[in-house]
């Protein structure tokens, strides 16, 4: 994770977070070799960047190998300040389908709380006992895919 920053013409320099979004992180996270739950983050996440602004209006459909690839204004040509510098989280962590069906704390016994509809909220897991809540790490829509089938 970190601020984006690509190589051109003899000289690093930052992405503008015009139009960014996770669709230009996972082309980011696959151009680095990266497996995960990409996530674009923008205003500067990770701090701000020096030098020059390369890229502007970056809008990948996700499929891409690299962002030469994807849609984007020319090098160079931009409208921002290093405030608007865009950053990618590539989440390591993957496989929580396997952990949450392999976990004896989810066996049937997992509700929702604290959510402003039904469908939505906190994940909860009944075990020993007791409620308590899941950790968030290596939390992907695969976890929260079997949670939503067991309920």
């Amino acid at each position: 994770e970190g601020r984006v920053e690509v190589y051109h013409d003899g000289k690093w320099g930052t992405i503008c977070d015009d139009q960014w979004d996770d669709r230009d992180a996972e082309v980011v996270c696959r151009q680095l070799g990266l497996s995960g739950t990409p996530k674009a983050l923008s205003w500067a996440h990770y701090g701000q960047g020096s030098g020059p602004i390369l890229l502007d209006e970056v809008q990948c459909s996700g499929n891409e190998l690299s962002l030469d690839q994807c849609k984007k204004s020319d090098w160079g040509q931009q409208n921002c300040d290093h405030i608007e510098d865009a950053g990618v989280s590539c989440d390591p962590f993957t496989g929580t389908e396997v952990l949450l069906c392999q976990s004896d704390a989810v066996k049937g016994t997992v509700r929702l709380a604290g959510g402003r509809s039904p469908g939505k909220g906190r994940v909860e897991v009944y075990y020993n006992g007791d409620w308590g809540t899941v950790c968030d790490d290596g939390w992907t829509d695969l976890g929260a895919q079997v949670v939503c089938r067991q309920l």
